[in-house]
């Protein structure tokens, strides 16, 4: 009975990804969760039988140099780390992707990163 409903067009959201979807959503920015329970985002790459190859995203704090801090280094001396000095920004957030390769069979959803499509910037010119 439920190999039934899994193949009836309304219950097709709650099927795992399979090969073909994954084919589907390659180079799109999606989200997924795995049997373990574990969320991610990142973006298809690759995808065959098996395994699905992806660039998984992770925040990394910069400084107001650029380089990427490690989230265990520890601050000595007063303040909080924050702004430094004049004209500084301290720490800025950024993105890094990495490549990773998960089973195909591990992962239980997989849907396309909401993204809204923009209004134009300037309204359009009434033509007489």
């Amino acid at each position: 009975m439920t190999e039934n409903r899994n193949m009836h067009p309304q219950y097709h959201h709650q099927m795992k990804p399979t090969h073909h979807q994954c084919q589907k959503y390659k180079y799109y920015h999606v989200m997924g969760t795995m049997e373990d329970g574990q969320s991610f985002d990142g973006i298809i790459l690759d995808s065959n039988d098996e395994n699905v190859t992806m660039l998984m995203s992770e925040d990394v704090m910069v400084d107001e140099n650029g380089n990427a801090e490690d989230e265990s280094r520890q601050f000595y001396g007063g303040g909080y780390g924050g702004y430094g000095g004049y004209g500084g920004f301290g720490r800025r957030r950024a993105r890094r992707f990495r490549r990773t390769i998960l089973p195909l069979a591990g992962l239980t959803s997989l849907l396309l990163y909401p993204y809204l499509s923009p209004y134009p910037y300037y309204p359009y010119y009434p033509y007489y």
